[in-house]
Formats: C-alpha cells, sequence, structure tokens
C-alpha cells in the first residue's frame, strides 16, 4: 500500500467510500452523500488552500482517503487544521486510516501548522478515538447530543494533538 496525493481521478472512488460512511455509520453527521461534483469541489477547495489531500492505493484501488482543513474559519484560529480520514468498508484494522494520519501530521507540520484537532462523531467510536490516540491525540472533551442521525441523538468527541512546537512557541 502507498499513501500518496489524491488525484481527480480518485474522486469517484472517494465519493463512494464517504458514501458508505455516510449511508451506515456514524463517522459523519451528513446524512445525504453528497455528488461527485460536490465531492470535487471540496477536494478542489482543500488543494487550493495547499492543504494535503491522501489517498491509500493498493494494486490501483483507493482503500481510504483523508484531507485537512481549517479547523475553523476565523483568523486566530489559522494555525489548527481538523483532520478527516476514512476507510473503505471492509478494510478496516489493517492499518490504512492510521497511516494516512500519520502521513497528514508529517505534512502538516512541514507548512507550519501548530494544532491538528480531530471532530470525531459518535462517542462510542472506539476505532477512531483509538486510532487518533495511537498518534498523539488527548481527548480535549465531548459535545452531548449535537448530532441527530438514524433516529437518536449523537455526541462528538473532541480530540488534540500538537503539531511541531505546538504552543510552545509564537507561531
Amino acid at each position: 500500500m502507498i499513501v500518496r496525493p489524491a488525484s481527480a481521478g480518485d474522486l469517484a472512488a472517494i465519493q463512494s467510500i464517504y458514501a458508505h460512511h455516510v449511508l451506515h455509520g456514524l463517522a459523519s453527521f451528513e446524512e445525504e452523500p453528497p455528488s461527485l461534483q460536490e465531492i470535487r469541489r471540496r477536494y478542489d477547495d482543500v488543494i487550493a488552500r495547499g492543504l494535503p489531500y491522501l489517498a491509500a492505493e493498493e494494486a490501483g484501488e483507493v482503500l481510504g482517503y483523508g484531507y485537512c482543513t481549517p479547523y475553523r474559519s476565523r483568523s486566530a484560529y489559522r494555525h489548527a487544521l481538523e483532520d478527516s480520514v476514512y476507510v473503505r468498508e471492509g478494510q478496516h484494522r489493517k492499518g490504512i486510516g492510521k497511516t494516512i494520519l500519520a502521513e497528514l501530521i508529517v505534512r502538516c507540520e512541514q507548512l507550519g501548522y501548530r494544532q491538528m484537532i480531530a471532530v470525531i462523531g459518535d462517542s462510542a467510536q472506539d476505532a477512531s478515538i483509538g486510532l487518533h490516540a495511537s498518534l498523539g491525540f488527548l481527548r480535549a472533551g465531548t459535545l452531548r447530543s449535537v448530532g441527530f442521525k438514524f433516529g437518536r441523538w449523537v455526541d462528538t468527541v473532541i480530540m488534540q494533538r500538537p503539531l511541531g512546537r505546538g504552543d510552545g512557541t509564537p507561531p
């Protein structure tokens, strides 16, 4: 398996992976899968910002993907990013997500960012919480019942990891 920058040619596979998570899981609080056109718009926005958008590939098949976006739009947040990582159904627990997230961390440190935030849907999402913890993220808090999906209230877990010097020095 290799992790590489995602390309426009990967977007149909990425849309398929994400659609499965939207329809069957709580990793995303979207309830309708976005179209390929919308996925392309989101991809273009990440790339235009100079942020990493990665794909994990094996034998020509996209097994997972991940990217970072600004944590929030207000200027004081400009040194913090939010990560997103999704793995194709049936490919979990093979190290794909960890490999993608580890590479996102390295690339974002190289870009000079200082904090990475994980916004994890569902406090019972042990796999994602464990993945982030294994790469140095600490649980910063839980927002109780902020989402309503599949007929029930769902929490959001916030995890945080310093990048590079973190808050040890001014940017």
